[in-house]
């Protein structure tokens, strides 16, 4: 049973973090206990707390779990350009090992695209094949997602990992063909379709468990 997914993108910006919070809703209303987890986070701002990354704060406001921002985000940086940069992949396993331990599924949002360079030559992807996580692949439907989405399934599932399903989520409302994108996509992504979100202000502020259908996974359910 899936009890971990891994959500990455075809870029920046295609809605990662929506649907992540898509997600926890869905599983938390579906029976499951979830939590959301960034394990790292660049472009922060000063908040009341701390230094603190937007998405990050999205994602913990989008727990019901009871658990600390620090958990749900223990690695910030200021940028992923510095070479001085050193990731600790063991520290991020540890903490997601402990929010394992306090919800029946974690949904983990990752940063850019599938291969996100963390620095010269470490993939974000490593860490994820190490921990052998299964993928959800956000589609930002815009002029050129076919090619980067269809390169982006190959090669999650070349470095042996589990694609379990993909979701369009409508960055363009004005982009003519919308449904024809979603059906070329649909026969050349080998995984299902677990759902479309349309264009809408402020999705971080919504219920979006409506948007998805998460009956094609096999997700964790207490009995």
């Amino acid at each position: 049973m899936l009890t971990r997914f891994f959500v990455t993108g075809t870029d920046t910006n295609v809605g990662k973090t929506v649907v992540t919070r898509a997600l926890l809703q869905s599983l938390n209303r579906g029976g499951s206990t979830a939590v959301g987890y960034k394990p790292i986070a660049t472009e922060l701002h000063e908040t009341a707390d701390g230094e603190r990354n937007r998405d990050a704060m999205i994602i913990h406001n989008s727990s019901p779990v009871e658990v600390r921002y620090d958990e749900i985000n223990p690695i910030l940086l200021d940028n992923c350009y510095v070479s001085e940069n050193e990731i600790d992949f063991n520290k991020i396993s540890n903490e997601l090992d402990n929010l394992s331990k306090k919800a029946e599924c974690v949904v983990i949002e990752g940063n850019g695209g599938w291969r996100y360079l963390l620095d010269d030559n470490t993939f974000y992807s490593d860490w994820v094949v190490k921990e052998q996580i299964p993928v959800v692949l956000v589609v930002g439907i815009q002029p050129g997602c076919v090619n980067h989405s269809i390169l982006t399934a190959q090669s999650i599932i070349n470095d042996g990992l589990k694609l379990v399903g993909w979701v369009a989520n409508r960055i363009n409302p004005g982009l003519p063909y919308y449904a024809k994108i979603v059906e070329r996509l649909s026969q050349h992504i080998p995984a299902p379709l677990i759902g479309e979100i349309p264009y809408l202000l402020r999705p971080e502020e919504r219920d979006l468990s409506c948007y998805l259908d998460l009956s094609q996974l096999e997700i964790a359910v207490p009995a």
